[in-house]
């Protein structure tokens, strides 16, 4: 009788169904089209602003200390923008409705607060903030005012990560008790850049996607307490360790995140995502584009999935803070929704530092 109940469960899902209708692309506003303005025109401006062009967006600003770069993009993706060395110019412009902000999370917290005095919608870089008590004022401070303020927690919208998550919050699996993601890739590219002195530039600056998108597989639980370890690969060149995990532990679910940073060939990045009605999982060679399957009890089924992270998902950041302007309601990348991820991260960063296992919500700070 064992034995058979073990190989019903273990054949469960195993027939072809037709995948169901899953929303799971950019959101775009049916009619809002503001004037928009980016602060910071470093590397990754590069991909807000390609997803901003394919949008038709109407970017009118682009300001930089460094006034050549904010130029050299405005060349590049919106010649008519107006070009300012100064965040201040911009955000005094009464025609700016959204400004997106892309500066290092140091500099970004009094940007942010001077965008939202200024009347003005903010699309937030990740990490949000180095502080929980500061991200939480923000919010706070943007609720007061009137606006919105958002997280591009691009990750959201990568098209696999995008399905999967609809996938459970259609309740297609159940209730998610267990999700394993494991990153395998080389990041050696920092070597030659300032991230190179990021010591943790793996388990927060990169894993910050990973910590973020448990919190939407998994919203119904709370991570009680994170383990996590780093270590330098034997022949890395880069400064900061690139091997890095972390074990989240919760009331009636666990997860875990692995990433190997020093991959020389044959990169990878999976997940596995179990709930109480069926699982999901997902498998690619980069993270451009990924095959995903997701087994019910009725069967399995693996969509055709269109689009990149790297173009859709900064597309849905910013539509979904346009729709949510737009539909007056709260959006989804909300800057409130980011601080669960922050926390558990914040955790890991210092679990790593200790050699101790810490409770989540207890690290305020990044050190």
């Amino acid at each position: 009788m064992a034995k058979k109940a073990y190989n019903d469960m273990s054949t469960a899902g195993n027939k072809p169904i037709p995948a169901p209708a899953i929303r799971y692309q950019p959101p775009l506003p049916r009619r809002y089209s503001p004037p928009v303005a980016l602060i910071g025109c470093g590397g990754v401006s590069t991909y807000h602003l390609a997803a901003y062009r394919a949008m038709k967006l109407n970017v009118v600003a682009l300001c930089d200390r460094h006034p050549e770069r904010a130029d050299a993009r405005r060349k590049e993706f919106f010649p008519k923008a107006k070009v300012y060395d100064e965040p201040r110019q911009l955000l005094g412009r009464d025609d700016i409705e959204v400004v997106d902000i892309t500066t290092h999370p140091k500099e970004r917290a009094p940007l942010i607060t001077a965008a939202i005095d200024a009347g003005k919608h903010v699309l937030s870089q990740k990490p949000f903030v180095l502080d929980l008590d500061v991200g939480e004022r923000l919010a706070e401070r943007a609720e007061r005012k009137g606006v919105k303020l958002a997280v591009n927690h691009n990750g959201r919208w990568a098209p696999h990560l995008s399905y999967v998550r609809n996938v459970i919050a259609a309740g297609l699996i159940g209730e998610v008790f267990a999700a394993h993601l494991a990153c395998h890739w080389n990041h050696e590219w920092i070597e030659s850049t300032p991230f190179n002195a990021v010591h943790h530039i793996v388990l927060y600056d990169y894993a910050i996607h990973w910590f973020d998108i448990l919190t939407c597989m998994m919203p119904d639980q709370t991570p009680r307490t994170v383990f996590a370890t780093l270590a330098r690969a034997p022949h890395q060149k880069a400064k900061p360790p690139l091997l890095a995990q972390a074990i989240l532990e919760f009331d009636n679910a666990q997860a875990s995140l692995l990433f190997d940073a020093a991959i020389v060939a044959g990169p990878r990045d999976t997940g596995y995502i179990a709930g109480t009605r069926g699982s999901a999982r997902y498998e690619g060679t980069s993270l451009t584009q990924h095959a995903v399957t997701v087994n019910t009890e009725k069967g399995h089924f693996a969509p055709k999935l269109a689009g990149k992270w790297w173009r859709e998902g900064f597309m849905g950041t910013m539509g979904e803070l346009l729709c949510a302007i737009e539909e007056k309601r709260e959006p989804f990348n909300s800057a409130q929704s980011s601080l669960a991820g922050l926390a558990a991260c914040f955790a890991a960063v210092r679990s790593a530092d200790s050699g101790r296992p810490q409770q989540v919500g207890k690290v305020r700070k990044m050190r």
